[in-house]
């Protein structure tokens, strides 16, 4: 410290000038946020693997939605909506679109206009970059339509209000810290210079803190997210100040005792720096831990414990040189020191909880037991609930979810990948088995894919409707063959009847050519009769088949036969000769009876032939589908075969609706459920070899929910292990660190019991933000220890007493400045109240409850109690 007093001038100068520079050179950190800050999953998560899959394959475009409200329905506005497609597809943006239009198809229409026809959505797919769908979405705010409302919305909107959200409330918190920090100065110090140290110096540290960690994520993708700059911005101001207090009142009490000004720097640094440092190690070590996090949004906050490091430096380099400047004048006009006072409230409990041990037990546990059973655990996946529901976006989904359910809005994509075509018979059948089976869950609305691009089964693909249709067809052979029967009984007979009219006419010498073909006419409809029979019987259309085959050979020998005959009459007698005509008629029908039995003939081939497709596609046994060769090349086909596939047909998607909001618990619970089931049904199918995984929100939300909840209780076991060595080393025991540790986890536990009473159970959320358990342990912790410190290194001093005698005497030195510094630590967090980002409310609530909860009651009256009670235990 001496050196540092030596130089004072020169070590301020270059810390002064390390601020400026790295202000003006520091990239944004607000910028680095947006660009790099957002939710990422390890890529060994199911979420991240499908975006690496669609990324790789081109197919990483963003849609955003054109949401149309009509005051009464779509009917009777399609000229407005046509025009507002006109509109946007007119216009030029930056990145390439396309406009997907409710009109080019009935199929599309029922996709993105609603059943009661009050929303339609006009979907805009952006080939480029989150910047470009930000731009575009700005530019499309100004649409309009008469008899309705449009708004804009989709995930990379939502996510960018979530950040501006997220920045407007920063500016909120900053300034409504540093005018709370000069105010409770002002009454702590009732002096006017004394408040501008600790905001110089903790001013200082933030610019070069923010600005190391805005280097470190440009150039090393160092962690940082929407929480990185507030929790610098909370945590520096609050320990910050309450570190200048013990430093600030310390020198005054050592300037009162009529030292130099030298002399009372060294002697505060040697005594309250050292209480200093090590509860700024504490903390620092509480955020430092946090690197072992996997999770990249808990990993932000090690930003924090850079900020931790820069304020010990500012505090042992930047404040010596303000005291030895400004000497007596930094307390101007104030010539009191409240802060070391005796506190007469922290007298008053210690007295209760040192002597009276089990009655301050009774009153901790009536006032933390009821919150700690009030706290159920509930959380909320939703980002959605941190911007304000004015947000263009969020009116957008809100109508989205009201017309066509938020399941239908924010389905769960399966992700399939294979090294091969995928667009098989073999391959689409099992798919749709697969849509068939997911479909049939409890917890899924509807599957929309490649075999159902409407959401619905398509009955032409199945065996069974397959089968029903070929047996409507045998059925129609059977008329087709008593038809044939009657048509060939009428040609008999008027052939007959002509054979006798040549008879008569030629003196009873008939036409053998005319009776052989009657007598053959005969012999056919006989034969005819039998394959009509067989067909009801037995249903062998094979048989049948052959068989009219040669019924088609026997018709064709009678057409030749009448044709003879009509020729050999054309040169009788003029009564005779007329009679040819009416052969030549009867060998015509004769013909198209033939033709008929062609038809027949042919159908019952195809029959055949299908029955024989469908008995050799093995696929069939296990799905129930049959895919056949002509529904591939179908030009309509091919279309959802291009919507629903990728990568040259190697990749394919299918969107699967929940029923449940996909941001909920519940829908987090049947995302799991699908996963589960898509898993165990591709076992012994031809799906079983192809990367299968999952995209959407409720998926990403699934893995985010299952590494929150890993790194949560990875993370908390290091930060504690790491505080309990640093107490034990501190206060050279092992028993107080545990007592402490204890304490703070019950102000935790109880501070998430107050914090769901007032945001689920009053103000009506699903659950406390996700993030809010992780963080409000990391600070109410990490912060909270310093309390501690504060009291247990003046009890090292103290102990000499005796125990019960020592922390008495600690409890009155050390409760004002406990008490301030946890009302000036609550007060920055506080600032985060009219944020009006949800989960940094939630965050708040939590740390300024447990850190007043903290001092006022468990610090004082648990702590001192089990340690006394320890006491009185060792005694006996």
């Amino acid at each position: 410290m001496k050196t540092i007093l030596r130089f004072k001038w020169g070590v301020a100068a270059a810390l002064l000038v390390l601020a400026v520079l790295l202000f003006i050179t520091a990239p944004p950190l607000a910028d680095l946020v947006e660009e790099k800050g957002s939710v990422q999953l390890d890529e060994n998560y199911s979420s991240s693997q499908a975006s690496a899959i669609l990324d790789a394959a081109g197919e990483n475009e963003q849609t955003i939605s054109v949401v149309v409200e009509f005051d009464d329905a779509l009917t009777g506005n399609e000229e407005a909506v046509q025009s507002l497609i006109d509109n946007i597809e007119a216009r030029s943006f930056d990145a390439p679109v396309e406009v997907l239009s409710l009109f080019e198809s009935d199929e599309i229409r029922d996709q993105v206009v609603s059943e009661d026809e009050s929303v339609a959505l006009i979907p805009i797919t952006i080939d480029g970059t989150n910047d470009d769908v930000i731009a575009i979405g700005d530019e499309l705010t100004d649409l309009s339509i008469e008899n309705g409302n449009v708004y804009v919305t989709g995930e990379a909107l939502l996510n960018h209000d979530v950040d501006v959200t997220s920045q407007e409330g920063l500016a909120k918190t900053e300034l409504i810290t540093v005018i709370l920090i000069f105010v409770l100065l002002l009454v702590v110090f009732r002096a006017v210079v004394t408040p501008l140290v600790p905001l110089l110096s903790v001013g200082i540290t933030y610019v070069i803190s923010q600005s190391i960690v805005s280097f470190l994520a440009d150039w090393f993708d160092f962690p940082i997210s929407n929480y990185t700059q507030i929790f610098l911005v909370a945590v520096l101001f609050g320990i910050g100040t309450d570190y200048c207090i013990l430093l600030l009142s310390r020198y005054k009490e050592e300037l009162a005792a009529g030292h130099d000004t030298q002399t009372a720097i060294l002697n505060t640094y040697r005594t309250a720096g050292k209480t200093l440092f090590f509860s700024g190690l504490a903390v620092f070590i509480g955020f430092a831990a946090i690197g072992f996090a996997d999770f990249t949004i808990y990993q932000s906050a090690v930003g924090v414990a850079v900020g931790i490091a820069v304020l010990l430096l500012v505090l042992y380099t930047f404040v010596p040189f303000l005291m030895a400047v400004l000497k007596q004048k930094l307390f101007w006009p104030s010539k009191k020191v409240g802060s070391h006072a005796d506190n007469k409230l922290w007298g008053w409990l210690g007295k209760l909880s040192i002597f009276r041990p089990v009655v301050s037990l009774i009153i901790v546990a009536v006032i933390t037991i009821p919150f700690i059973f009030i706290y159920n655990d509930e959380i909320s996946f939703n980002n959605v609930d941190e911007i304000s529901a004015d947000a263009d976006s969020v009116k957008g989904l809100r109508v989205i979810e009201t017309g066509f359910g938020i399941g239908n809005a924010l389905p769960v994509q399966v992700v399939l990948n294979s090294d091969e075509d995928i667009v098989t018979p073999e391959i689409l059948a099992n798919i749709e088995a697969l849509s068939r089976f997911i479909a049939g869950m409890d917890e899924v609305d509807k599957v929309i894919g490649i075999t159902r691009p409407a959401g619905e089964e398509l009955e032409d693909l199945y065996v069974d409707h397959q089968l029903a249709q070929l047996g409507d067809g045998l059925e129609e052979a059977v008329d087709g063959t008593e038809e044939l029967e009657d048509g060939l009984t009428q040609v008999s007979d008027q052939l007959r009847q002509i054979s006798e009219q040549v008879s008569g006419s030629t003196g009873g010498q008939s036409n053998g050519s005319l009776s052989e073909a009657a007598a053959g006419l005969d012999q056919i409809n006989e034969q005819i009769g039998g394959i009509s029979e067989q067909l009801q019987q037995t249903q062998d259309v094979q048989t049948a088949a052959a068989q009219l085959a040669g019924i088609q050979e026997g018709l064709t020998q009678v057409s030749t036969g009448l044709s003879n005959g009509a020729a050999e009459l054309e040169g009788a007698s003029a009564q005779v000769g007329e009679l040819s005509g009416g052969l030549v008629q009867l060998a015509d029908a004769v013909d198209d009876i033939s033709d008929g039995v062609s038809e027949l003939r042919n159908g019952l081939e195809d029959s055949v032939s299908f029955a024989n497709e469908v008995a050799a596609a093995d696929y069939v046994r296990g799905t129930g589908v049959y895919i056949p060769d002509e529904l591939l090349s179908n030009e309509e086909f091919e279309d959802v075969i291009d919507m629903y596939t990728f990568s040259d047909r190697q990749g394919l998607t299918l969107d699967v609706n929940l029923k449940a909001d996909p941001y909920s618990i519940e829908g987090i619970e049947a995302t799991r459920e699908v996963k589960e089931a898509v898993s165990q049904f591709v076992q012994g199918t031809p799906l079983e070899t192809m990367q299968i995984e999952f995209a959407g929100v409720s998926s990403i939300n699934s893995d985010l929910e299952e590494i929150s909840s890993a790194d949560f209780t990875r993370t908390v076991t290091i930060i504690m292990v790491g505080l309990f060595i640093t107490l034990m080393i501190l206060l050279r025991s092992w028993t107080q660190p545990i007592v402490i540790i204890a304490g703070l986890l019950l102000a935790y536990y109880t501070s998430l019991g107050i914090a769901e009473l007032v945001f689920v159970h009053i103000m009506g959320y699903a659950g406390l933000s996700w993030a809010v358990p992780f963080f409000g342990f990391v600070m109410l912790v990490a912060l909270g220890v310093d309390y501690s410190i504060f009291l247990f290194d003046r009890y090292q001093e103290e102990k000499k007493l005796g125990v019960r005698e020592g922390l008495m005497k600690s409890m009155v030195k050390m409760g004002s400045v406990i008490i301030t510094a946890a009302i000036i630590l609550s007060g920055t967090f506080g600032a985060m109240m009219p944020s009006g980002v949800l989960s940094l409310m939630q965050i708040g609530t939590v740390v300024v409850s447990g850190l007043m909860l903290f001092g006022l009651v468990i610090l004082p009256l648990f702590i001192p109690a089990v340690i006394s009670l320890g006491e009185a235990k060792e005694k006996k």
